[in-house]
Order: structure tokens, then sequence, then C-alpha cells
């Protein structure tokens, strides 16, 4: 056609326009009466796979619940959920009630929601361009029976994509981010993104954990640096970001991890305890939880 102009929509087509539009309407008014019930949310981020994302937010979680907080925590990575393993829900299955799906109950006052309680099998592949991802991620937030909540962590998928970015815009007033990255300079490179990131769609940075910070010997409980020590300190006070803290590389954390077990627990002997521990305390004293 000349001067690219189109060819008019079909009565048919602009049915179906109107009525997309009117089910996008339906849902943002429904997301809005959700986040309405949740006093704090807290995005769990990072600016590339592999650096404990997803155990940071499970234990964020577990300890926030365990303050006799009630807690949602919700698995927006679509293609690679991990928190229904690491909440001890892996095979488990989301159902329906009367108007939306409930999510699951892993602890007194933690519930949980993933795309893996969705699908058939644990192994089944999620290949959805991003228009359906982020409808999906949407509904998870509309669709799902929540109820009052004093928070909902999300545990986002790595890098600055569509889905972080869907996110984001549905909690406009969230609490903010915390990003997760180990002490390595191209870990700390993604980092520095996700830190852009967050403050591009004006959301404030919570702070920086560095994971992996240094290996706890199981024998003998001597901790050596296996990376550089500091960088993701040194990183969060040149970026002017707060800085929650370390977490050592500790065999327990991944044992306990690959069983659905928290790591913050009573009578846990692992290195890991005191720092999360410390955070959850400086996140409720952020939020005025504690």
């Amino acid at each position: 056609m000349m001067g690219g102009s189109q060819a008019p929509m079909t009565p048919d087509e602009r049915a179906a326009k109107t009525q997309q539009e009117r089910r996008y309407e339906e849902q943002q008014a429904l997301l809005e009466q959700r986040v309405s019930e949740m006093k704090h949310q807290v995005l769990v981020l990072s600016g590339k796979g592999g650096v404990g994302k997803s155990t940071c937010a499970a234990n964020i979680a577990y300890g926030l619940s365990s303050l006799g907080l009630q807690v949602g925590l919700l698995d927006a990575d679509l293609h690679g959920p991990t928190i229904p393993l690491m909440t001890g829900a892996e095979g488990m299955k989301a159902f329906g009630g009367a108007e939306a799906l409930i999510p699951i109950p892993v602890r007194p006052n933690l519930l949980v929601m993933s795309m893996s309680f969705l699908l058939e099998d644990a192994t089944s592949p999620v290949i959805w361009r991003g228009p359906l991802r982020a409808n999906v991620l949407r509904q998870f937030v509309a669709e799902v029976e929540w109820g009052p909540l004093d928070c909902l962590v999300v545990d986002l998928p790595p890098g600055t994509g569509d889905e972080p970015l869907t996110v984001a815009q549905a909690f406009p007033q969230a609490d903010g981010a915390i990003i997760v990255t180990t002490p390595q300079e191209a870990s700390l490179a993604a980092c520095r993104k996700a830190v852009n990131f967050v403050r591009a769609v004006e959301l404030p940075v919570l702070g920086v954990i560095e994971n992996m910070s240094g290996f706890v010997c199981p024998h003998c409980g001597r901790v050596t640096d296996v990376f550089a020590r500091g960088g993701g300190e040194a990183m969060a006070t040149k970026m002017g970001v707060p800085f929650l803290g370390r977490v050592p590389l500790s065999p327990e954390v991944v044992e306990l991890s690959d069983r659905g077990q928290p790591i913050l627990g009573a009578g846990r002997a692992v290195a890991a305890v005191g720092s999360f521990a410390a955070i959850v305390e400086g996140l409720t004293a952020r939020l005025g939880l504690s």
C-alpha cells in the first residue's frame, strides 16, 4: 500500500479488540484491588543468573513469616522456577477457587505461587513469547487469592527484560527492590545495570546482598575468600545504595535449599544463619515492620 497506510479493521477485528481492551481494564481493576490488600511489596532481582537470588528471596520470605507476619512469595521466573523446590512445595498443584487460583501454604503465614504449580510436569518447558509471559505475570497478581498480606516478596527472573518490567509496572508503589550479586566483577557489572533498571522504573533500591561471599569449610569453619572480598559493598557505596549484608558460600545452604527447608530456623548451625537474620532484621526496620 502507498504511504504505509493500513487496511481498516473488519467488524470482527474491532469487536475482538474491544473485548481485549475490556478484559485488560477488568484485570487492571482486580490487580489494583489485590495490591491494595498488600501492605508492602519487595522485589528481589539480579543482573545475571546463578547468583543465589531465589535462595535469598525464599529465606527473606521465611524470615518475615517467622516473625508472625502474613507473607506471600511469588515466583515470577516462568522459565526456571525454583521457589517450589526451595520451599518444599515441588510437585504440588495450584487449584482454582470460586474466582481465583489458591496459593500453596508452605509454612504458617507463608503462601507461595509459581508457574511450576500449573505445569503437568516439572520438566515441561514454557515456550512463550513476551506478551503472553507479561499477561501471565499480571494474572499471578490479579487472579490469585492472596488475601491480606503484610508483605509480598517477588522473586524475579535474572536480567532486566520483559518480566521484571511487567512486575515493576504492576507494583508502582512497591517499597523497592533488593539486588543480589556475587563478589566477582562479572556479576557486579550486571548488578550495576540492575540498580539502574530499578531507578529507571522509579522504584527505591532497598539494598544489595553479596551472596557467596567467602567459602565456609564444613570441617573447620574457616572462611576462604574464593572471590575478591567486599566487591558488593564497594559497588553499593559507589552507586549510593544501601548494602544489606554478605551471605557466605556454605554446603549446608545448598543442602537445605535442595531439601526445601529454610536456612533460618531453630537450632540451625548454618554459617549463613546470622547473615540472613541480619538482612531480615534490617529489612523489617526499613519497612517499619519491626
